[in-house]
């Protein structure tokens, strides 16, 4: 099996070949497509890694596809749902049993979508808090003992959404400030164990699985153009935070929150003109995963 395009660059050319050799990185998302990245990077600079996600046969699939990048590597792909402890408990534990140790972890599983307050039903709201939020939790109590014992370290994947108000993002800003507080307070709490832990927010990457569920083309556009430096980002430039903040460099780094995003989120604003979206009636529609009617949300 060969890589997908999609692989093909995952990081800038500065990084040292070998600078993660016999390092592993455990991965929640694992499969998806900011996540995959951050981890085929971490691959061809040296790492083993196992990826978790729900969908058993993709995440197989994406793991096999990482196992190519670099000769000798090893990649598990493991299927689990984040809201189920136990399942992270055994995960970690296969991780460590097969690939010996995990110095990295990566909390990547998350859910959105686009709705108003009055699209959006509790059970979708709280389903978004418990990928995001109590997911994130339950991979760190997982994780723990192992990566006391490499003195490792934890990165989130948030957003930048929760920065400003953000139209038809109540769920998901909700949850990654809740994601930022969480990083924050484990950075002071593992700090002495040699532990640190970060965060990477991300601002509109093109080509992801988040772009084409979220936004039209035209909309799209507009970001483009209203991001100070005109382009969306690459899921590499996501990557090389992550190769910055587990390595050498970003060592001293603990407790922080890295932007990478262009600019965007200073001048984020709402979908079409404000407040009328907000005041028409306008229904979020021509989004995948969205049934497109009045008062009614994905979940």
């Amino acid at each position: 099996m060969s890589p997908p395009a999609f692989f093909a660059k995952t990081h800038s050319s500065v990084w040292s070949p070998n600078l993660f050799a016999d390092k592993v990185v455990l991965c929640t998302g694992g499969a998806g497509t900011i996540c995959s990245v951050q981890v085929a990077a971490l691959i061809k600079l040296g790492a083993n890694a196992a990826i978790l996600g729900r969908r058993a046969a993709h995440t197989s699939e994406v793991a096999s596809q990482l196992a190519t990048l670099r000769p000798g590597a090893r990649v598990l792909g493991i299927s689990c749902d984040v809201r189920d402890a136990s399942s992270l408990i055994a995960a970690a534990e296969q991780t460590v049993k097969e690939l010996g140790r995990i110095d990295f972890l990566i909390a990547g599983a998350a859910g959105n979508f686009l709705a108003s307050v009055e699209q959006l039903s509790t059970n979708a709201f709280k389903s978004v808090m418990d990928i995001d939020v109590l997911g994130s939790y339950n991979i760190v109590k997982a994780c723990l003992p192992y990566l006391k014992w490499s003195k490792g370290r934890i990165l989130f994947v948030s957003a930048t959404l929760h920065y400003t108000g953000s139209p038809f993002q109540i769920h998901v800003s909700a949850a990654k400030a809740a994601v930022d507080a969480l990083s924050r307070v484990l950075a002071v709490e593992l700090g002495p164990l040699g532990i640190t832990s970060n965060v990477v927010a991300p601002g509109p990457i093109a080509g992801t699985e988040g772009i084409s569920r979220l936004a039209t083309e035209s909309y799209m556009e507009a970001v483009r153009k209203s991001t100070p430096l005109q382009r969306l980002g690459e899921a590499y430039n996501i990557a090389d935070a992550t190769i910055f903040l587990f390595s050498e460099a970003g060592s001293y780094v603990n407790g922080d929150i890295i932007v990478v995003d262009g600019g965007a989120w200073h001048r984020q604003g709402s979908l079409g003109e404000y407040p009328d979206v907000l005041l028409d009636g306008t229904v979020i529609e021509g989004v995948r995963g969205m049934k497109g009617k009045k008062g009614e949300s994905k979940l």
